[in-house]
């Protein structure tokens, strides 16, 4: 099967069956293109039609032996025919008895090779120079013989001569066929000939003057991704991922030889044509192919190699200049050997540059480099490029694998690692930092060397961060450069669940630097009071710090938004108004959730405080743009942490889907910076993962993913187990379980309380354990319980709050007290963001309406119920008010399987982004999932879509695009609450807050251990 060229033999074939007039074919093609292939499928196409087809090829090994091409083509016929009784009279008779003398003499019916000579000797075939301009031209009456000879081989019916790779023909038989060709038309012969690259003959040449002479021309061109996907359907026996098909095109360009040997080793080192497979395509190129290729490479000229090897050994396009410097090789020589590689197929150029023509070639001349050549290239050019000036990663390229001890290579290495950060690639920063490294150095240096290698590895490996971190820590010298090194260290301490070692290494850093910089030193205390708060065994430590903060003490805006951070969280804390909370984290987030160079955790305290203050639109927009951020800058720790953020704030938004799809993206990021799946980083995404699950009805696989987690058990003193609990309280009871899901939500009510965070707008658990309470019999702690956290609700005036407050209020009480107030918390609830909250005070009310035999009241309910719920992804709910609404006897239609309500939402994410333009491979990097993954999500996406494919993705999507933006990731030290909740404008400066005086911590009920 002629993959990729149906066409072109459909041509061939055309010509071939058409008036048997002469007819002369070019077909112009690389090395590999398959011009052979096609040229054979001609011959078997005009043999079948019972002509006599003579083949020949040329060789450069042959290309200064007389008539090389002719012998070729006659001598198999003419020994054929002098061994057939009357045939070689027949054959040679008339004028065509000149050609006898080409032939060797056994053509001749002599007996054997030891008869005389022919009339005609041509000695030992050589044309008697290796100059083709100074060949001796043919005898004519020879030509006349040959051309003849054709004509009665062809008889009665008709003679297909062809010639591959004519450009090594011998000069003897490009006159013979330049004769022929100009009395072709009107004969019974068919002359094709194929023609490879390289230098265009001039037309005083042999065959510059035979080329015009072909009447029709065809030119192969590279196969396309779909072609190439067919060769390797037609190799593997079943379909390719389509991720591998276009790496195969891509790596290969189309390159019929290329490909078919890629993918024979391939099939031959039992690889299955899938993502895994195209990730690692280049390693298994075969060595056949390197040869071949530097066959090409002699026959392009002296200097092609030492050319070639340069190019692929410097890599990209380099500059002609810089190759002949690094090949060592005068600049007009690389100019030659470049445009003779050009005219081979074998390279191209690219803007000022130049380069072989796809990957596969560049693998095959790197290969055959020997490793101490390939170090002196990169040394030879990285000197170059130092001594141009050039951008510093154009030259750490060069300084990677060259030999150490080159002059200001960690300088060089270092200033590219910079550039790299700022472009938002810390691994390759922590690829030049590792190999300055390796370099001599003085101890200054390298402690900072460390300190910027330990914080690229951030987003890549939290464990080798933390040694080179605690290294750099440790031959730092100032208590400024100390004081680099905390800030990341710390962060990279408490990824590891390293709490008192990272609140150490803080703690040592801001007294060593209270007395020459006291604003940096408010800083790093103000990420110690933070981090302090998060564990109960250090937090009473921190609290009299924190309640005496005041914004006065900050010496500089940097300082002041950090202790405003702290101040928002504070103010959420001890119940302080809304206003004020919302002030100071404003003023916190001013900049960003991570502004400038700060990427404290802090700042997460001013997102759950803005939540908390009915602001969590806001608080949503902030988690956004760190997601963003923290994309672009590519680092793995602070986008994990920013997606976990931006999933609890979802979620408190009722977007449940939003939040499932962010919280797995935070913990896919997690598992990729090395930091265990089972640490207090994962615990807020895995928590916001269950419980998006709980509100989908999904109970089975809420409770594995609990299991899985760790979560089922005995849990730390992090404060983010008490938002573990409360999630674990509501799991229980949906698996009817109450008396340990009340357990769990007295037990988180205890945590809370004792660390000074009793407010339901942080941890609704009073309104959680009432609802189990009463479903356990227990009226009076149930009503006791929600009437608590009612009167604490009103107290902080935060409509949402005060709604799920009244909610279960209303649902403790019961009877006709119970629906009004179940009413007015619907009539608190509409109008705020908390949808998800209004969704489930309708089902409730719908529920407590029918009880009370108002039905059309418990119908508009219970359809709004439904409605709300199916659209945040609620399942749960909405299943609850269907169930009602088939009570009071509707007939509600079914879930739909089809359509966008279908999709996962991982599903949804990666649509989304193939959307908005995105290739594969960049949804799978901004996802941290393989491309193999994206191809299975977007081919599950558009049959339950019912799509072609991606050019219909944005249409089918239609308006929940928005809500399937970007995914998000893992949080770092945040309170369960800080995944709240909706915007609203407030009042008051973050001044104004601060000047109020030592604040208090308000005061509740502690539940008592059962």
């Amino acid at each position: 099967m002629l993959i990729g060229r149906e066409c072109e033999l459909e041509m061939l074939v055309g010509l071939l069956g058409g008036p048997v007039t002469g007819t002369a074919i070019l077909v112009h093609g690389d090395s590999g293109s398959g011009k052979s292939r096609l040229l054979r499928a001609a011959v078997e196409r005009a043999r079948c039609d019972g002509d006599t087809v003579l083949v020949a090829s040329g060789d450069p090994l042959e290309a200064g032996f007389a008539f090389g091409i002719v012998r070729q083509l006659f001598e198999r016929a003419a020994v054929a025919a002098a061994r057939a009784d009357g045939d070689r009279d027949g054959l040679f008779a008339g004028p065509a008895a000149a050609a006898a003398a080409v032939l060797a003499p056994w053509t001749l019916g002599a007996g054997d090779p030891g008869s005389d000579p022919t009339p005609y000797d041509v000695g030992d075939g050589r044309d008697g120079s290796d100059d083709p301009e100074q060949a001796p031209e043919p005898d004519p009456a020879l030509l006349n013989g040959l051309y003849w000879l054709a004509l009665n081989l062809a008889g009665s019916g008709r003679l297909v001569l062809v010639i591959d790779d004519l450009q090594w023909a011998d000069t003897a038989s490009l006159a013979w066929l330049r004769y022929l060709l100009r009395r072709a038309p009107g004969l019974p012969v068919v002359l094709i000939g194929a023609l490879g690259p390289g230098r265009a003959p001039a037309a005083d040449e042999p065959l510059g003057a035979v080329l015009p002479l072909f009447r029709h021309q065809l030119t192969l061109s590279g196969l396309g991704p779909e072609d190439t996907a067919a060769v390797v359907r037609e190799l593997f026996g079943t379909s390719a991922d389509r991720s591998f098909a276009l790496e195969c095109h891509r790596v290969t360009g189309g390159n019929p030889f290329l490909l078919y040997a890629l993918l024979r080793s391939l099939r031959a080192a039992g690889l299955k044509p899938d993502a895994d497979a195209a990730a690692d395509l280049l390693h298994h190129l075969p060595p056949d192919v390197g040869r071949a290729v530097y066959t090409l490479l002699a026959n392009a000229g002296p200097h092609a190699t030492p050319v070639a090897q340069a190019v692929a050994v410097l890599g990209g396009s380099p500059a002609l200049d810089l190759v002949a410097y690094c090949a060592d090789l005068d600049p007009r020589q690389a100019e030659d050997a470049t445009h003779a590689m050009i005219r081979a197929g074998l390279m191209s150029r690219e803007g000022d540059g130049i380069g072989l023509l796809c990957p596969a070639l560049a693998t095959a001349v790197a290969d055959g480099v020997l490793p101490s050549v390939r170090q002196r290239m990169h040394q030879r050019a990285a000197r170059r490029l130092i001594a141009a000036q050039a951008p510093a990663e154009e030259i750490a390229v060069h300084l990677l694998p060259g030999p150490l001890g080159e002059p200001d290579t960690a300088g060089v290495l270092r200033r590219a690692a910079a550039r790299a950060m700022a472009r938002g690639c810390p691994e390759r920063a922590a690829e030049y930092l590792h190999r300055a490294l390796r370099e001599p150095l003085e101890e200054r240096e390298r402690a900072a060397l460390l300190i910027e290698c330990g914080e690229a590895e951030l987003a890549s490996s939290v464990p080798a961060a933390v040694r080179h971190l605690e290294r750099g820590l440790a031959l730092a010298g100032s208590p400024a450069e100390r004081a680099t090194a905390a800030r990341p260290l710390a962060a990279a301490l408490f990824a590891l669940d390293r709490h008192s070692d990272g609140l150490a290494v803080l703690n040592d850093a801001s007294t060593a630097l209270r007395e020459t910089d006291a604003a940096e030193a408010l800083r790093l205390e103000t990420e110690f009071v933070f981090a302090g708060l998060t564990q109960a065994a250090s937090a009473p430590a921190v609290l009299p710090r924190l309640l005496e903060l005041d914004l006065d003490e900050a010496g500089d805006e940097a300082a002041r938004r950090a202790v405003a951070a702290l101040l928002s969280l504070r103010a959420a804390m001890t119940g302080d108004r809304p206003s004020r909370v919302a002030a100071f984290a404003r003023q916190a987030l001013s900049q960003g959730l991570h502004p400038g160079d700060d990427r404290s955790a802090v700042y997460l305290g001013a997102v759950l405080a803005l939540a908390c203050a009915g602001q969590a639109e806001l608080a949503l927009s902030h988690a956004d743009a760190a997601v963003a951020q923290a994309a672009s800058d590519g680092s793995g720790l602070l986008y994990a942490r920013a997606c976990a953020t931006r999933a609890g704030v979802a979620l408190r938004l009722g977007r449940v889907l939003r939040a499932e799809t962010d919280a797995t993206a935070s913990l896919a990021a997690i598992a990729r910076v090395g930091v265990d799946p089972h640490s207090s980083h994962a615990v807020a995404p895995v928590t916001v993962l269950i419980d998006a699950m709980l509100k989908q009805g999904r109970v089975a696989e809420a409770d594995a993913c609990l299991e899985r987690s760790g979560l089922a058990g005995d849990l730390d003193g992090h404060w983010i187990n008490d938002y573990a609990l409360l999630v674990r309280g509501r799991l229980r009871a949906a698996q009817g379980r109450p008396a340990e899901a009340l357990a769990d939500f007295l037990h988180c009510g205890r945590r809370s309380c004792d660390r000074a965070m009793p407010g339901p707008w942080l941890l609704p658990w009073r309104s959680e354990a009432a609802l189990t309470h009463a479903a356990l019999g227990d009226a009076e702690a149930a009503r006791a319980l929600a009437a608590e956290e009612l009167e604490l609700a009103r107290d902080f005036d935060v409509p949402e709050v005060i709604g799920a407050a009244l909610r279960a209020v209303g649902l403790v009480t019961g009877g006709p007290e119970g629906l009004d107030t179940l009413r007015l918390a619907v009539e608190v609830l509409s109008g705020t963001p908390a949808e998800l909250t209004l969704a489930a005070a309708c089902a409730d009310l719908g529920a407590q309406a029918r009880r009370a035999g108002r039905l059309a009241e418990a119908r508009r309910h219970l359809k709004r119920a439904a409605d709300t719920a199916h659209r945040l992804g609620a399942e749960a709910i909405a299943d609850q008010a269907l169930a009602e609404l088939r009570a009071i006897g509707d007939r509600p239609r079914g879930r739909a399987f089809h359509g966008v309500e279908a999709l996962t939402p991982t599903e949804r994410r990666v649509a989304a982004l193939a959307a908005r333009g995105r290739t594969n491979r960049e949804i799978a990097q901004q996802l941290f999932v393989g491309l193999r993954t994206v191809e299975v999500h977007l081919t599950n996406t558009y049959g339950k879509l019912g799509i072609a494919g991606r050019a219909q993705l944005a249409q089918a999507l239609g308006g929940l695009l928005d809500d399937a933006a970007d995914a998000g990731g893992a949080g770092d030290g945040a309170h369960p609450a800080a995944t709240p909740a909706a915007p609203a404008t407030s009042s008051g400066t973050a001044a104004g807050a601060a000047s109020a005086g030592r604040p208090r911590i308000p005061a509740a009920r502690r539940p008592q251990e059962r």
